[in-house]
């Protein structure tokens, strides 16, 4: 049973809980986003795979997860896109914020979010149980695409992709 270590403001451990439970009481808890681009500069986005608890069929960023109690932020990040992307490349560690999104059904993400940026151009080795396709876009297309068809990405993406695009500013 997979478990989220719950936090306060400061990032301060406080325990652990397990995974629906901390969604389901929108308690905070540590998470991290990985943004990964191509050479020409466009963004990778997913789409979760519809045997997702939630969010299922929805685009989103390369990968988000939570690391494990114990375990480094940039170690999780790593981990989990050769567990859902099949790939390895170098991170780095761009900013960090706390958020909270009503993902439906009951469920909240309260997260205090690490970012991580990379590049990668090279072949995937998708997990059909996390991911079903990938692509990619110019930052342009995607917030284009986002106003005409919000529904189409996840909650926690819009969120984190406003503040990832403010930190460029």
């Amino acid at each position: 049973m997979e478990k989220v270590v719950l936090v306060n403001s400061q990032d301060e451990v406080l325990g652990q809980m397990e995974k629906m439970q901390a969604h389901e009481n929108g308690l905070l808890h540590r998470a991290f986003s990985v943004f990964l681009f191509n050479k020409q500069g466009e963004m990778l986005l997913q789409k979760r795979a519809g045997e997702k608890y939630h969010s299922p069929n929805q685009w989103t960023n390369a990968c988000c997860s939570h690391p494990r109690l114990g375990e480094s932020y940039p170690d999780a990040a790593k981990r989990r896109i050769k567990e859902e992307l099949g790939i390895d490349c170098d991170l780095t560690e761009k900013f960090h914020f706390i958020y909270k999104a009503d993902v439906g059904d009951g469920l909240w993400e309260h997260e205090l979010d690490y970012v991580f940026t990379g590049d990668f151009d090279g072949d995937f080795n998708l997990n059909p149980d996390e991911v079903s396709e990938i692509r990619y876009i110019s930052l342009a297309d995607l917030q284009k695409e986002i106003a005409e068809n919000p529904d189409h990405f996840t909650e926690w993406f819009k969120i984190i992709l406003d503040e990832y695009l403010s930190q460029l500013k």
